[in-house]
């Protein structure tokens, strides 16, 4: 959210998996949707750039 200089994928994917590794059974698939939902707010124009 503050360093736009990393693409918001690598900052889900590295949550995604520190769930694995921490979370629960299926913790990641939890916080793959919301980590995805708030790129949506936070980095409208790069994420419709990358939906397209």
């Amino acid at each position: 959210m503050f360093d736009l200089s990393i693409p918001y994928r690598v900052v889900i994917n590295e949550g995604v998996e520190l769930a694995k590794l921490y979370g629960g059974t299926d913790g990641h698939k939890y916080i793959n949707g919301v980590l995805d939902k708030l790129a949506a707010d936070v980095r409208e124009s790069e994420v419709k750039n990358g939906r397209s």
